[in-house]
């Protein structure tokens, strides 16, 4: 498939997709948000594929939301608000619902919605040096379409930790808040991938979907209809249009603290 902003290369039982934003540390707009969705139902309706790795090329696997993307955010309706959230929110329903072992590496930043990426997914691996930051309250919004995904996975006591504060943090705390499963210096990244994809590869493809079904059962995220997807796209467009969003955005770009503060 031909794709713009992401790298997919197919191997043996597996497949690695890599975000191809370099330039501007792989941050997210609405073509790389569409084209993951597709490239993750594309590799997740192969019987041949069992593997999936996630990567950023550059210097960081994502630094959030593209900064000409805020922008036009900036400016959207009511409704554009929701149909742009609800896109974002079919990413993460995308990967989060895939049967297929999904595996994240992360290095360099990652950032605002590129936590609900790594949520989402099964197994994160993470660079030592890399940073975290939930920090959407600092611009008067909320991280409202990752949350579902955040707090299955963290819970809600580290999800308020990290969410209400909008503070950065180290590799080694997200491992401790359990945002990530390992975490290993830069020589270690594709061994550590490696003995992940051993892993996987010796289980069986079919109980491994059916693993991951009885997961979401467990916990819960396992209804593709669940009313919370559309509940949390319409308070992030609450949020955007509302004074402290509108303010936010405005403070960020005219680069000044915004009035709260």
């Amino acid at each position: 498939m031909d794709f713009k902003t992401i790298k997919v290369q197919l191997g043996e039982s597996m497949a690695w997709i890599s975000l191809d934003r370099p330039e501007v540390r792989n941050a997210l707009n609405a073509e790389l948000i569409g084209e993951l969705t597709e490239a993750f139902d594309w590799l997740n309706s192969r019987d041949d594929i069992r593997v999936i790795i996630l990567k950023g090329n550059g210097l960081a696997f994502c630094a959030g939301a593209d900064l000409a993307y805020m922008k036009d955010m900036a400016g959207f309706s009511y409704n554009e608000n929701i149909a742009d959230a609800e896109k974002l929110s079919k990413l993460f329903q995308t990967i989060h619902f895939c049967n297929k072992a999904v595996i994240v590496c992360v290095h360099g930043a990652c950032i605002g919605g590129a936590n609900g990426i790594i949520a989402a997914a099964d197994i994160v691996i993470a660079e030592r040096e890399t940073k975290f930051a939930f920090t959407e309250v600092r611009l008067g919004l909320t991280p409202a379409t990752i949350s579902p995904f955040v707090v299955a996975k963290i819970g809600n006591t580290a999800a308020k930790e990290l969410m209400l504060t909008g503070r950065r943090f180290t590799a080694e705390e997200a491992k401790d808040f359990r945002l990530v499963n390992v975490v290993v210096n830069e020589a270690e990244m594709i061994d550590t991938e490696r003995q992940y994809i051993d892993h996987f590869l010796h289980a069986s493809p079919d109980a491994i979907a059916e693993c991951k079904n009885l997961l979401r059962m467990v916990s819960g995220t396992d209804d593709r209809f669940n009313p919370i997807f559309m509940q949390t796209s319409v308070a992030i467009a609450n949020q955007r249009v509302s004074k402290a969003g509108q303010e936010g955005l405005t403070a960020f770009f005219e680069k000044r603290k915004p009035n709260w503060v």
